[in-house]
């Protein structure tokens, strides 16, 4: 009996730490299930915070201006190079030696200036053999008029026969035409003389000597006599393109500012350089398609010469109001070329348009927009089409020309060494 007794209290103990522990888990899993309500409802929450902010988020701020109406002058652009207005090629007319040169290789030489002389004293010696056989037929002249002024008091007592008479007659007659002979080989002579000095034709720039001192050269007609120099007229120069079909269309039927064109050379940022069509071809060349046209320049300062490359824009369509927007407002859809506008609900569209060349940093829409749209001009990747945006005023403005330094454009020495 006293062994049964503390055998039962101990499962009674048992019994009933079973039951607190029951009771104890029992409790724990309810706090547990509302904790997890709990951070369910939380995060449900959470989770619609977004959708809430969304429809929240204020419209993106977009900067819209109306195009720039402004006068703008219609270019076209060509490629083209300079060219002398008149080239000679000093050839002698007479054969001989080269004796004196009165020129530096590359200066300007005016009209008449002397350039060579060439030998002489053979040409010297002939014109003195011309002169004496001038100086004899003139004497042959003189006889034979006085017999026919004699024969002519004694015709009338019929001293003289008629036979007689006509043959003094003849005899003056060719005296008369030995003498235009002998004066016509003296013009000669001397022209051979004055040859021997080769003046420049036109006033220019000289090229270099192909000939020295002490040379023999060949006087000829045309091309077969030596060439001794040549010489450029550069004042006025001319600067010669080719301007394809379409662009010849179009410059016969946008006739303005009576053919202005102006250049850049190849190291300038501006075109600077004046002048003005005087020439275009009879008709297109069938091969290439083009036709060749001349414009005239003034060169006062001979600084442009023959040879030299430049770009040339030609003001076919006069002056024309235009509608302007800046570069960064156009957009490209696949191959056509878009802006965005905004509508009178402030929604965002696109529009198609035609664009022109740039002036100032503005582009020239031809065609596509109206002066009362308004274009979006900043901000523009914030604006998606179809969507609403918060609208304010911006302004458009030419951007200023680029200061470009003259010598940007030249070329890098190959070498360098301390100045002395």
């Amino acid at each position: 009996m006293n062994m049964i007794a503390p055998i039962a209290g101990e499962q009674a103990t048992e019994i009933r730490g079973e039951a607190s522990g029951r009771r104890w888990r029992g409790r724990h899993l309810a706090w547990v299930a509302l904790g997890v309500v709990a951070v369910g409802g939380a995060g449900w929450r959470y989770l619609a915070q977004p959708e809430a902010q969304a429809s929240a988020a204020p419209l993106a701020a977009v900067g819209v201006a109306a195009p720039l109406v402004r006068s703008v002058t219609q270019w076209d652009d060509y490629v083209g190079r300079f060219a002398p207005s008149q080239t000679v090629e000093i050839r002698p007319r007479v054969s001989g030696a080269v004796t004196a040169i009165h020129f530096r290789d590359g200066d300007f030489v005016r009209q008449g200036q002397l350039l060579f002389t060439i030998d002489q004293r053979p040409f010297l010696a002939a014109l003195a053999e011309a002169r004496a056989a001038t100086a004899s037929a003139r004497s042959a002249l003189l006889l034979a008029q006085n017999d026919y002024a004699r024969v002519q008091r004694l015709s009338g007592d019929e001293a003289v026969s008629a036979s007689e008479v006509d043959m003094l007659r003849s005899r003056l007659q060719a005296a008369q035409a030995a003498l235009a002979g002998a004066q016509a080989r003296e013009r000669s002579r001397a022209l051979d003389v004055e040859f021997t000095h080769v003046r420049a034709p036109i006033s220019g720039r000289v090229s270099d000597r192909r000939v020295d001192i002490g040379n023999l050269v060949a006087g000829a007609e045309g091309s077969g006599a030596t060439l001794l120099t040549t010489i450029n007229k550069l004042d006025p120069i001319y600067f010669t393109f080719d301007a394809s079909e379409a662009l010849y269309l179009k410059s016969q039927r946008d006739k303005g500012d009576d053919g202005v064109v102006e250049v850049r050379l190849q190291d300038e940022a501006d075109y600077r350089h004046r002048g003005r069509l005087d020439f275009t071809d009879n008709g297109l060349d069938p091969r290439s398609g083009t036709i060749r046209v001349r414009a005239v320049f003034a060169n006062p300062d001979n600084f442009l010469t023959p040879g030299l490359f430049g770009n040339m824009r030609l003001a076919n369509g006069g002056k024309a109001n235009a509608l302007l927007v800046p570069d960064e407002a156009i957009q490209s859809d696949q191959a056509r070329k878009t802006v965005l506008v905004v509508g009178k609900d402030d929604s965002v569209a696109v529009k198609p348009v035609e664009l022109g060349p740039i002036v100032e940093g503005l582009r020239i829409i031809r065609s596509g927009l109206t002066p009362t749209d308004r274009v979006i001009v900043s901000n523009i990747q914030a604006a998606m089409p179809g969507a609403k945006v918060a609208v304010k005023p911006a302004t458009i403005r030419p951007a200023p020309a680029p200061v470009t330094p003259v010598d940007s454009a030249a070329p890098i020495a190959a070498q360098a060494t301390f100045a002395r």
